[in-house]
């Protein structure tokens, strides 16, 4: 089923607003009654009130004593029309208790006396006469039916001279609620049913986004790494789109880095094949000559073996390159972690890159604090580190130039600096100095295997150290921050 998150909120808003509804029904059935009820009273009350004044007034010297209330009365005729004139005008049925209890009602009514009442009653009209007005539903026995009665007391010069009692029958206070629920319910109705028509409006455009955040996350899912969402909102759901945003942009990158890395590792795959070519052939070239004896002369044989030694060597280095590498990348490989004075390493550097930088008459310039600088490390592989830069120093400086290795101590730590007065760095190989397999295409480079630099940083990255260089003008500066 589509689009289940719409209908879903759908029926959340529609089940919210029908609950709303209903407990606003509730208190409003409950708050109308009582006010209806309260109105009722007080209008009743305003009634009776009235026409008992007037009953004070028309009669001061008390009610017309009688003996079984209109029944029988001799004045009914007068009472009666007086009394139906009262029922007209009030809306309400009205009986009048004179001094004597008797009562003066419609023929319809079966009671002539107070004393034919029950307690509830009697006990109502006894509140009255003892001046009290009084409101309750004590007569709804009596008249057959729920009825609101109010009671007032008629006073006269002489006290209270009688009671008159105003009924209301309960049925126009509930059909007064009940006009009021019916306008309720039209009124909900069609407030849910725009509301409904909102909701379905909301959940469709609270749900876009999410629709347009699904097709990106497929297309990640399916590899176009250049997918978006297109949300742009100030909210949870717009950062949440931003983030699938984030995660194309930075899956973009790591493809690219992906593609990079695997040239690179094509390119370097190629660059020791034919590292190993060229020895190996050599070697076997050598050693079949040797067999054959095609070679017979004492020179001649020292300068295949001079030949098959050096080819062995290069071997070596290239294996062992590979080696440090690969244990360095290794987190599980442990370094030989102990105190380390700098100094002595710069010292015992300086001796043996001093022979190489002597055979192209380079000046070597080392400078080192008196004092020791001790930090925490593996001795021999911060050697190497040295070793790895001065041999780059030395191999691509001009004939007769100057090396520097410099040891300074500063604020927070030590920096240890390599410069040469070469050709310097071309600024766009500069970002990619400390990339594996990286390789110039210098002459002077033809026994490196592109992966000094890169065991280098390894080294600084195991002592928590930080390398960094700088070319212009033909200076390049290495510098390794302890």
């Amino acid at each position: 089923m589509k689009n289940k998150m719409v209908w879903k909120l759908t029926a959340c808003f529609a089940a919210v607003l029908l609950l709303f509804t209903v407990v606003l029904g509730t208190v409003f059935i409950s708050i109308f009654r009582r006010h209806t009820i309260a109105m009722n009273r007080s209008s009743m009350e305003e009634k009776a009130v009235s026409i008992a004044e007037n009953l004070a007034a028309y009669n001061t010297d008390g009610m017309v004593r009688g003996h079984g209330g209109m029944k029988g009365h001799k004045n009914m005729s007068g009472h009666g029309g007086y009394l139906d004139f009262l029922n007209d005008l009030t809306m309400a049925e009205v009986w009048i208790v004179d001094e004597n209890r008797n009562l003066l009602t419609m023929e319809h009514c079966s009671y002539t006396s107070c004393a034919e009442l029950p307690d509830h009653a009697k006990e109502m009209v006894k509140r009255i006469f003892d001046g009290e007005i009084t409101y309750g539903e004590e007569f709804s026995g009596p008249l057959d039916g729920p009825t609101l009665t109010v009671g007032v007391p008629v006073r006269t010069a002489n006290g209270i001279s009688g009671a008159v009692l105003l009924h209301s029958p309960v049925s126009g206070i509930n059909d007064a609620v009940f006009q009021g629920l019916f306008t309720l319910v039209i009124g909900a109705a069609a407030a849910l049913l725009l509301a409904g028509a909102a909701a379905v409006w909301l959940s469709y455009r609270f749900t876009a986004p999410l629709r347009r955040m699904k097709a990106a996350a497929m297309c990640l899912a399916d590899g176009d790494y250049r997918a978006q969402t297109g949300v742009r909102q100030n909210d949870e759901i717009g950062q949440l789109a931003q983030t699938i945003d984030l995660l194309s942009g930075r899956l973009a990158q790591a493809e690219k880095e992906r593609e990079a890395l695997d040239q690179l590792k094509q390119n370097f795959v190629a660059n020791v094949s034919h590292e190993l070519r060229t020895p190996v052939a050599v070697l076997r070239g050598s050693l079949e000559v040797l067999r054959d004896g095609t070679v017979s002369e004492p020179e001649e044989v020292s300068d295949y073996y001079d030949q098959m030694l050096s080819e062995s060597r290069h071997l070596e280095r290239l294996v062992n390159d590979l080696l440090d590498l690969s244990r360095l990348q290794d987190a599980q490989f442990c370094l030989d972690m102990g105190e380390v004075n700098l100094c002595d390493v710069v010292r015992d550097t300086a001796r043996a890159i001093r022979r190489p930088a002597q055979e192209k008459n380079l000046k070597l310039s080392v400078c080192c604090p008196e004092e020791a600088c001790m930090i925490q490390g593996d001795y021999s592989r911060i050697r190497q580190l040295f070793l790895i830069l001065l041999d780059n120093a030395v191999k691509f400086s001009q004939e007769g130039g100057d090396v520097e290795l410099a040891l300074v101590k500063g604020g927070n730590g030590f920096e240890a600096m390599v410069t040469d007065y070469g050709e310097g760095i071309a600024p766009e190989e500069l970002p990619h100095i400390f990339d594996r397999f990286r390789k110039t295409h210098d002459p002077r480079n033809k026994t490196g295997t592109g992966l000094g630099l890169a065991i280098a940083r390894q080294i600084a990255d195991r002592h928590n150290a930080k390398i960094s260089v700088e070319s212009r003008d033909g200076k390049t500066c290495f510098t390794i921050h302890f």
